[in-house]
């Protein structure tokens, strides 16, 4: 799905806030604060969260995150 530092690194490699993935991604920004932090969060919101960042140009795979190439 997706992890705490996943979340993380993917966020710094679109250079986004908290509060910009927490808007794009239709949560709360507390959310992902709780999310990056390692806590348990609906399978829904996992998926809108990297949703958010794969649309800001984050490519997930198993076990890490790189910027999709253009």
């Amino acid at each position: 799905m997706l992890t705490a530092s996943q979340a993380r690194a993917a966020r710094a490699m679109v250079r986004m806030t908290v509060l910009e993935l927490a808007r794009r991604a239709g949560v709360a920004p507390y959310t992902i604060t709780r999310l990056e932090a390692g806590q348990a969060l609906q399978v829904r919101t996992l998926e809108a969260v990297r949703s958010a960042l794969e649309q800001a140009g984050a490519e997930f795979f198993e076990n890490g995150v790189r910027l999709r190439e253009h």
